[in-house]
């Protein structure tokens, strides 16, 4: 089965709810129905209600940024994977270095909200990347492997099936400079193959893999031209309508 290309949008803290409400209203205005690839945006929790009722058939998918992995319970400040149902979100977000590095997320607490996710019927987008040292070290396979293998570990091929991978490489992430086309191709091979080994070669085939990094519209055709980069996670390119937009219709 051929990959379908997905363009998701992470507007990450930006955006008040009637803001966000009126970057919905134009990507649904100005993209109509996709064809021929998947957009999903995830705006703050903030807005997530709002924007639902925005998108309604538009055909766009809500994320969330992040969840917890229990339905309920004494966690201040965390939402649900429940709650976000009840939102409507389809997808989260979760593991993006920001979360890792800035909030000190573990990969053990990440593979925890990866199977609660997929156990509450959300489609988690799972983020993988290493730092500039580590890249610098020869460590970037190390790392990325390392991140996978433990969000994957003790789930079925049926339940990883239902996963998009998103490299981000957190060198790349805002500012400005972006992996090569050839670069992200490599590093996007080598989790293909670490799925092969993980599970199948017919799995490994299905698994959409996103790049993100200073994606933009002027360089989102010439990565989305190598063979397993399936789609992108965009930051700040996000924010903006028109450069969204681009983004999800590129050639």
């Amino acid at each position: 089965m051929p990959r379908i290309p997905m363009m998701a949008g992470n507007w990450k803290m930006h955006k008040t709810a009637d803001e966000a409400v009126d970057l919905a209203a134009a990507l649904r205005e100005n993209l109509g129905p996709p064809a021929g690839r998947e957009v999903m945006i995830a705006p703050p929790f903030t807005a997530l209600a709002a924007v639902a009722r925005a998108l309604t058939g538009s055909g766009i998918h809500l994320g969330a940024q992040n969840m917890y992995p229990e339905d309920s319970g004494a966690f201040t400040g965390e939402i649900s994977p429940a709650m976000l149902r009840d939102a409507r979100c389809s997808h989260v977000i979760l593991g993006h270095s920001e979360r890792r590095h800035i909030f000190g997320e573990t990969d053990d607490l990440v593979a925890r909200k990866v199977a609660k996710a997929l156990a509450s019927e959300l489609t988690p987008v799972l983020c993988v990347g290493e730092t500039l040292p580590e890249r610098e070290d020869d460590r970037a396979t190390e790392v990325v492997s390392h991140q996978l293998r433990a969000a994957l570990k003790g789930l079925t091929k049926s339940e990883a099936l239902r996963i998009i991978v998103a490299y981000e490489p957190v060198w790349a992430i805002g500012t400005g400079r972006t992996a090569t086309p050839a670069t992200a191709q490599e590093m996007h091979a080598t989790i293909r193959r670490l799925l092969r080994d993980l599970f199948t070669d017919a799995m490994a085939a299905q698994v959409r893999i996103l790049y993100g990094g200073s994606v933009k519209p002027d360089n989102i055709s010439a990565l989305m031209a190598e063979a397993d980069i399936d789609g992108a996670l965009v930051g700040g390119a996000s924010l903006k309508a028109e450069d969204f937009i681009q983004i999800v219709q590129y050639k």
